[in-house]
């Protein structure tokens, strides 16, 4: 077995362990592989062994990707932030955003996304931890941007997402993950059709998946250390 596929296998065993730990049903949280900064032949070894699912945060480095591996069923995620002279290539060749923290930038994809191509899925980037260096929108803007994702044709709001501050306490860990869940909750008793969660990576999707992620986005645990952009 060579080094990616024992990490997948790591990987999926820590998922199926903490979904039997903490009662999620049995498949219900999905593996995004954060290819970042990885050379496509890393990416074509995760899908023949049955990962469909990338995403990536630079788009100089993942057009070139998309090109290289369009043959194959791909899913392909944007996870890094989004400048408004961005919006184009997102809208044309992803199927899921999830850092859309504004307006601005929601009616560009929507206006851009071609009219051959399902809505672009996204999710709502919320900075629960109120952290200076993070992106996001509070949770007390939630809601009304959710409305406003809501009203364009070419989007499809699926949830929210976030990137809580680093820490090795399990505790501390779970409780920006607690915090977007009742966000998650609360959008969904006003009636919209969200349905995931984009909340955990290699160092705390345990606390994650305990707290009701439905999606974790995992990088060095699939690819080792990350190396540089290039």
């Amino acid at each position: 077995m060579n080094s990616i596929a024992r990490r997948l296998a790591q990987i999926q065993a820590r998922i199926t362990q903490t979904e039997q730990r903490y009662g999620r049903a049995p498949g219900s949280v999905r593996l995004l592989a954060a290819s970042k900064t990885r050379p496509v032949a890393d990416l074509r070894s995760l899908y023949r062994l049955g990962q469909r699912a990338f995403a990536e945060n630079y788009l100089q480095d993942a057009l070139p990707k998309i090109r290289a591996l369009e043959e194959e069923d791909i899913e392909w995620h944007f996870i890094g932030p989004l400048q408004s002279n961005k919006t184009r290539a997102v809208a044309e060749h992803f199927h899921w955003l999830h850092t859309l923290e504004r307006l601005k930038i929601a009616r560009r994809l929507n206006d851009q996304r071609p009219a051959h191509l399902p809505p672009l899925n996204v999710c709502i980037q919320v900075n629960v931890s109120a952290d200076p260096a993070k992106s996001g929108v509070t949770p007390e803007e939630t809601a009304a941007l959710a409305r406003e994702i809501a009203a364009l044709p070419r989007l499809r709001l699926r949830g929210l997402m976030t990137l809580p501050r680093r820490t090795t306490d399990f505790e501390a860990q779970r409780r920006p993950f607690r915090q977007l869940h009742a966000l998650y909750r609360d959008l969904r008793a006003q009636g919209f059709e969200a349905d995931t969660l984009s909340m955990g990576m290699t160092g705390d999707l345990e606390a994650a998946i305990a707290e009701g992620s439905t999606l974790v986005r995992i990088g060095t645990g699939l690819f080792g250390p990350r190396q540089a952009a290039q």
